[in-house]
């Protein structure tokens, strides 16, 4: 599975200490979302977040890391520009801290609104060839 990662797991040694096999594909953008500073990175409705494309088998080592099962991070699908889909890990801006408000549009609990927003808006991540 490809994940695009913008925050600590762009860090080689970091993800070697969570997984045993990946590789990094190569630079990325996010489009749709931006980066947002806080305790832990995490993302915020518009703009744009450039990262890197992580392949690995070792999705539910991620998640353990992420914290998804705990509601720190939720995990989403959203389309490459060149086809295929990418998992991207959207952090829970009052559970990290996050150092600006963050406002994910509707109601109900958060993972379901940043599911939604990545379903209904052009959420999309564009992989940077050299």
């Amino acid at each position: 599975m490809e994940v695009f990662v913008y925050g600590t797991l762009t860090e080689p040694e970091r993800v070697a200490s969570i997984v045993d096999a990946f590789v990094f594909v190569g630079a990325a953008v996010l489009d749709g979302c931006h980066p947002v500073a806080g305790r832990y990175p995490t993302l915020a409705p518009g703009g744009q977040t450039a990262g890197r494309l992580l392949r690995t088998d070792e999705i539910d080592a991620l998640d353990a890391y992420e914290g998804v099962d705990e509601g720190l991070y939720v995990r989403v699908s959203t389309a490459r520009t060149d086809g295929g889909t990418v998992a991207v890990y959207v952090g829970d801006p009052d559970a990290l801290d996050a150092e600006e408000a963050v406002e994910w549009p509707g109601s109900g609990p958060f993972a379901e609104r940043v599911r939604r927003y990545f379903e209904r808006h052009p959420v999309v991540v564009r992989p940077e060839h050299s």
